[in-house]
């Protein structure tokens, strides 16, 4: 892993650093302003210096924190000013009485001079400066690492849940799937090694094609077709079963295996098989531009709570899935209860 610069551990060390290069600086600016390298020069940088942290500190742990990030300018620039005024002056103070040996500049002159006093305020104030231009460097490098951070968290969270969405959903379809086939064994219908042909295509779909997140979308009808045979052996032949593609398959992207708990609940859990008028309408509109129109509808006569858990767990898997794997501006989801019509309309956008 890539090591921060900003480190907790190399926090210390920074500091050194950058109070060492003042002191340096300053003694630079003494010495070519005619003042002799020594001892005292470097003791008079380091006294100054150490006045300069004072305000360089208070800015970055109470003013900026307090004022800055909080978008308060007014009171931020006002006692960042009066701050270093302060500073400023008792620097001057100290300079001219109890330090004065540290200095040449009273020259036995000990009143206030402005020109010394706008010096260390502006030097005090470019300390700050750029100490906030690091600190605001340090805070956005450190900001980009937690958004990557969150990012690649989250990306991870989302191939989880999508992994366990599609693990319940694999036993879930091969469970009602080998009924449906067990039932057709029990009575020696010679459809049977046709569909188990069949359900090996279906299962190749979700095992193999279904692994990536989308899925050509031609794919998926030709699994949904099959998948409707499939279903067809556990209804009734009075029953009236109504499929249509209107359109041609765009050529085009889908999240896979997402019509088959809508399908699979309306054979599965709806159908009263009580009643001639049974019904099941499924309908596929590629002539949206740009999107995907899917409707079905079937009647029913009461849901048992067994059936309203099982198909509960399947309806709120896909819209599980369709939160994950879209945006809420790219599908509407709308299903409805009515008059003992059960009805399911999703508009999506291909991809």
């Amino acid at each position: 892993m890539q090591k921060n610069i900003f480190n907790h551990k190399y926090k210390f060390a920074w500091h050194v650093i950058f109070w060492s290069l003042g002191v340096l600086l300053l003694t630079s600016i003494f010495y070519l302003n005619g003042e002799n390298i020594s001892l005292q020069l470097f003791l008079k940088s380091i006294i100054i210096n150490l006045f300069f942290s004072v305000g360089v500190y208070t800015n970055l742990y109470y003013l900026i924190p307090r004022f800055l990030k909080q978008k308060n300018y007014i009171f931020y620039f006002f006692w960042l000013i009066l701050l270093l005024s302060v500073i400023s002056l008792i620097l001057q103070f100290l300079f001219l009485y109890p330090l004065h040996s540290f200095t040449s500049f009273d020259s036995g002159n000990q009143s206030f001079n402005p020109n010394l006093h706008s010096a260390y305020f502006f030097s005090s104030l470019s300390y700050v400066a750029v100490s906030t231009f690091i600190k605001l460097v340090k805070d956005w490098f450190i900001l980009q690492d937690l958004n990557l951070k969150l990012a690649t968290i989250e990306k991870q969270k989302l191939e989880a849940e999508l992994k366990t969405l599609k693990g319940q959903l694999n036993p879930h379809f091969l469970f009602n799937s080998l009924n449906n086939i067990y039932s057709l064994s029990l009575v020696g219908s010679d459809k049977v090694p046709a569909l188990i042909i069949k359900l090996s295509d279906l299962m190749r779909h979700i095992i193999y094609d279904s692994r990536e997140n989308y899925i050509s979308l031609d794919k998926e009808i030709e699994f949904v077709n099959n998948f409707i045979e499939l279903q067809k052996i556990r209804t009734s032949e009075k029953t009236k079963i109504t499929y249509n593609l209107k359109g041609n398959i765009p050529n085009a992207r889908i999240a896979p295996l997402l019509f088959e708990p809508f399908i699979d609940n309306a054979f599965k859990h709806g159908l009263p098989r009580s009643s001639e008028n049974d019904f099941i309408f499924i309908l596929f509109d590629f002539e949206k531009d740009g999107h995907l129109l899917f409707k079905i509808e079937n009647n029913f006569e009461f849901y048992t709570q067994s059936s309203k858990k099982h198909s509960g767990i399947g309806l709120e898997n896909v819209k599980k899935r369709l939160e994950l794997l879209y945006k809420p501006d790219e599908y509407d989801l709308s299903i409805v209860q009515k008059e003992r019509v059960f009805s399911v309309k999703l508009t999506l956008k291909l991809k």
